[in-house]
């Protein structure tokens, strides 16, 4: 059968099942299989996405609904038939979880077990979750409560307000222009954020983190920033209130264009701790092993 007539199948069985199969091919000894699952929302949708081995790549649209493309990569057409895409939608609550074969040992005759990319389309006010176990996440544009995991892959996320959870097990995490509460964590791997921030929480166990406070950022909540073995540079504005702690275990704690009054660390090389403007809330900075810098950029 021709990719053509695979093709005009897959539209036929779309006008059935509502399920698009947007496309089939099997160059390079690998089988491609897409379909598309579309769900019409009223109000803010709610969006949760799992998938076991395949990246997730979030963006938004004009659109009241939310479109899934499933990219489903195998051997053959057998291994990908046996990737079960279960969804589920219930008012604005929608489902979609990307099963692996129920058959170990069937998968592993068919050549291997695959794995399947989403390309997600949503509104942009918007509340995410999503998971892969073994693969990247890339998200745009969302308005809402964001929460992303994965197994051994990196995040990047931008232009996200409201706030945003992230955590990985092996990968770097960056999230730029946000607004509102971040919350990142990587048990290897470097961490970047930068925002109008309210609340901040950074946690690597074998990297550096860099954080860029833009103007207008307080502290609403604690600021905790940790690494494990890495640097660490926090950047903030001119006008920023907060109570610093700053300790290294093994290297020096640098503080350019600040001044602390309240000091509690006088004469100590390892550790920074006064109050930023009128204080509030704690600003911790920690690393076992680095340079902590902690800065005032002008005009930022």
């Amino acid at each position: 059968m021709t990719q053509s007539l695979l093709f005009a199948g897959c539209l036929v069985l779309a006008g059935l099942l509502g399920t698009a199969c947007v496309n089939i091919s099997a160059g390079s000894g690998r089988f491609v299989e897409r379909e598309e699952k579309r769900f019409t929302v009223e109000g803010k949708p709610d969006v949760r996405l799992r998938t076991g081995d395949g990246s997730i790549q979030i963006r938004t649209w004009d659109r009241p609904d939310v479109l899934v493309v499933i990219e489903k990569h195998a051997m053959s057409k057998q291994a990908a038939d046996a990737i079960v895409v279960a969804s589920s939608q219930d008012a604005n609550h929608i489902s979609l979880e990307v099963k692996p074969p129920v058959d170990q040992v069937f998968g592993w005759f068919l050549g291997g077990f695959g794995s399947a990319n989403l390309v997600v389309s949503i509104p942009s006010a918007s509340d995410v979750t999503a998971v892969t176990g073994d693969g990247s996440i890339q998200l745009d544009g969302v308005r809402g409560v964001v929460s992303l995991r994965s197994g051994d892959g990196s995040i990047q996320v931008r232009d996200v307000s409201g706030s945003i959870e992230a955590r990985s097990g092996d990968g770097s995490i960056r999230l730029e222009d946000i607004s509102g509460a971040a919350d990142a964590n990587t048990g290897d791997g470097s961490i970047g954020v930068a925002g109008v921030l309210s609340k901040v929480r950074a946690r690597s166990g074998d990297g550096s983190i860099g954080i860029r406070a833009k103007a207008g950022s307080k502290t609403d909540g604690d600021w905790e920033i940790v690494s494990g073995d890495g640097g660490v540079r926090v950047d903030l504005p001119e006008r920023f209130d907060a109570e610093l702690d700053a300790r290294t275990g093994d290297g020096g704690v640098q503080i350019d264009g600040i001044t602390l009054s309240n000091v509690t660390s006088s004469g100590s090389r390892n550790r920074a701790a006064g109050r930023l403007g009128d204080g509030g809330r704690a600003l911790r900075v920690r690393t076992g092993d680095g340079a902590i810098v902690v800065r005032q950029v002008s005009g930022q």
